[in-house]
């Protein structure tokens, strides 16, 4: 049976590079023209552009979107007033929450079991392995109180250290919490401790931070419309399962606690699970503002797709659980900025006291870095005391040494992937991607192409053509080299989206036109002598664009980021993730603005020619999938062949650029050809005369492109 890959020259000439474990798409040069910056004759920015530099413009555009949300959301905050009012917001909040995430898994058995225990006189440890989905092993240590029990229990997430719960700071935690009466289940999170999954030929971790694994792991979850904390958060409902069926452990009185990435956690699980009855998350809570003022956007499973249009900040994990007791936990040097904790801490006490219980939430700030300090292991244990056992007292931390980190761990060799039966995330996430594919494949076949084209609208967030303002142009001075000119341009709009542009005008034209973007910017393949040139010596007039992000107006790489596996431009990426967007739609918005303004100001109204390289291939497969008729003869190189393979592959680096938030859910890439290709959407095209490509093929009467 052919696919629509085969089908491909009929209409559009997609180059595709082999997608496969390895060697997936981390774009390589495509072009021996190409250079590490625009030369100087065909930059088109000034220094600034209304007082911004140009390798800032889409930062500055995004945040100025997501302030204006971030003041919505605060002013709706504000008419909050009765607690019908409360209640209402706490539904919808928690609705969205949901939403974002995906769902949750089925429950499926536990299978829990103790690979070792030890006792220390005034508490002992057990060290426990469970599934929180089949096969999914989770590695914990349960931290004891001196007695038989039943004991109040805190759920206890790492945050993001290596090693997890074999590491001091969390030794320290579980250990203080047992002793003053309080059983701790400390687990290692996806990603770290014992359930690493990029590891060298040694063994050793294969990235500095954990981190690096979570935004590796998590770029493919977006696909499938969900994300990493899912399964994250799910691990820790799990490990709640496993408290409640101890009956050394009062299921009643269970709470939750932990720093950095363990404060995510606790943030997320305190507000989605009603049996956590208090609540201490530490050095994470500060609110998205401040957030996006200071360090920016952190891992993937630190941010959720639209939670910042759907005004869902940082307070309202908190304000879900009112009244239940919640304390905050900050430091006053933390990264995480304490400014922003304390507006969160007044949003929520007096949220907490339109309901009544003012006292039930409270806020210490320690004199501190990013840390979990004796400051806040001695107020969290007193806090959960009072508010799991109540004992109202003022509990000290004694002396304690904590154990190596080989004597912590819960499997033989330190890994949970190499026990009997294992499976590793991709696997859950290819079995996600196999079910998404049968009702996809369902969806193709009932659906119109109308609908199918509203669908693809409506998840890459691309506008109509009829939305998407106009381009006006400023000239900023032409070049002449040889018979050619080069006309240098600024194509700007009304919402603040700046293009730079080149229009290359041969001495002769024919009157074709094409739109030419490239991935690494309009200068790559621009040298004399390149493939601009070959399209311009038969009469062909380029416009070529830096999209959103590309050369000119390219993000800067910081030091010590996730740029090797998720592209330069990732802080970004997450910003517009956080406002429901996705840069493929912002992109695509481009690329038809810009193939309108060819077709309008350059060509008399017809259609034009579309040819795109390396990164920008996937938004302008969207553009002309859903460009209706300004586009004839599309020639789309080095790019992906397919979604599902991102999915399934764990090295698929640099996908965030590439990804739409659950668009595997109704359709991939070769739909999207087959969406092109439909007859409803064929564009009546005029006859050009042949053009060199890079694949020859003439155009029979029809005007389609054929071998």
């Amino acid at each position: 049976m052919s696919s629509p890959l085969d089908r491909l020259p009929q209409q559009i000439l997609l180059q595709t590079r082999p997608v496969g474990l390895a060697a997936i798409l981390c774009l390589a040069a495509f072009s021996q023209a190409a250079e590490d910056s625009p030369p100087n004759e065909l930059r088109v920015l000034p220094a600034l552009v209304d007082g911004v530099a140009p390798d800032l413009l889409v930062d500055t555009q995004l945040k100025k979107r997501a302030y204006a949300a971030l003041d919505r959301r605060d002013a709706a905050y504000e008419q909050l007033k009765t607690p019908e009012d409360l209640t209402a917001w706490q539904k919808r909040q928690r609705e969205n929450f949901l939403a974002a995430l995906g769902g949750f898994p089925e429950r499926t058995p536990l299978n829990a079991r103790v690979t070792g225990q030890r006792d220390f006189g005034d508490y002992r440890m057990e060290k426990i392995l469970f599934e929180s989905q089949a096969g999914f092993f989770v590695s914990g240590v349960l931290y004891l109180p001196a007695g038989a029990g039943p004991h109040p229990a805190v759920l206890m997430p790492c945050g993001h250290t290596p090693i997890a719960k074999a590491g001091a700071i969390y030794q320290r935690a579980a250990i203080s919490m047992a002793k003053a009466g309080i059983a701790a289940f400390c687990y290692d999170p996806i990603g770290q401790g014992e359930r690493r999954f990029y590891l060298k030929a040694d063994g050793t971790p294969e990235f500095p931070s954990s981190t690096n694994e979570h935004q590796l792991l998590g770029a493919g979850a977006i696909l499938l419309g969900t994300n990493l904390a899912r399964n994250m958060i799910w691990d820790g409902m799990r490990g709640l399962d496993y408290l409640q069926s101890r009956p050394d452990i009062r299921g009643d009185r269970l709470g939750c606690t932990g720093v950095s990435g363990g404060g995510t956690m606790t943030s997320y699980l305190m507000a989605l699970d009603d049996r956590v009855v208090a609540a201490a998350p530490a050095c994470y809570l500060t609110g998205y503002r401040r957030l996006l003022e200071t360090i920016g956007p952190q891992d993937l499973e630190q941010h959720l797709f639209g939670q910042i249009s759907t005004g869902l900040d940082h307070a309202d994990f908190v304000l879900m659980r009112a009244p239940k007791p919640t304390l905050i936990m900050a430091a006053t040097h933390d990264f995480f900025d304490i400014g922003g904790a304390w507006n969160l801490f007044r949003q929520a006490k007096r949220f907490y006291g339109r309901l009544g219980f003012p006292d039930r939430v409270d806020l210490i700030e320690a004199d501190t870095k990013h840390d979990l300090g004796p400051e806040m292991r001695v107020a969290s244990a007193r806090f959960f005391r009072r508010e799991l056992a109540g004992l109202h007292d003022a509990w000290q931390e004694p002396a304690f040494d904590v154990l190596p980190e080989k004597e912590v761990l819960c499997t033989p060799d330190g890994n949970v992937f190499h026990l009997p039966g294992a499976r590793t995330y991709f696997d859950l996430q290819a079995d996600l991607a196999t079910k998404l594919a049968a009702e996809r494949a369902q969806f193709w076949k009932e659906k119109s192409p109308a609908e199918k084209v509203a669908k693809v609208h409506e998840l890459a967030h691309i506008r109509p053509l009829a939305e998407i303002p106009k381009l006006t142009a400023t000239s900023v001075g032409m070049i002449q080299r040889g018979t050619t000119r080069i006309e240098r341009l600024i194509l700007r709009n009304d919402e603040g989206t700046v293009i730079p542009a080149l229009v290359f005008h041969p001495e002769k034209p024919t009157g074709g036109v094409e739109l030419y973007v490239h991935g690494e910017g309009k200068q790559a393949d621009a040298a004399p002598g390149g493939p601009i040139e070959e399209h311009i010596r038969d009469g062909i007039t380029v416009l070529a664009v830096d999209v959103r992000g590309v050369g000119e107006t390219q993000r800067k790489p910081a030091a010590g980021s996730y740029n090797a596996i998720s592209g330069v431009d990732w802080p970004w990426i997450s910003t517009a993730y956080l406002l429901g967007e996705s840069f493929v739609g912002l992109r695509a918005d481009d690329i038809l603005a810009s193939a309108r303004y060819a077709s309008e100001m350059l060509n008399k109204g017809e259609p034009v020619m579309l040819t795109s390289i390396g990164e920008t291939g996937i938004p302008a497969l969207h553009a002309r999938a859903l460009g209706g008729e300004l586009f004839i003869h599309t020639r789309i190189s080095h790019s992906l062949a397919s979604w599902d393979q991102v999915v399934r592959s764990p090295n698929a680096r640099n996908q965030q650029i590439n990804a739409v938030h659950g668009a595997l859910r109704f359709y991939d890439l070769p739909e999207l050809i087959d969406l092109c290709l439909a007859a409803d959407y064929t564009p009546k095209i005029t006859r050009y005369p042949s053009v060199k490509l890079s694949i020859e093929a003439p155009t029979n009467e029809a005007g389609v492109v054929t071998q």
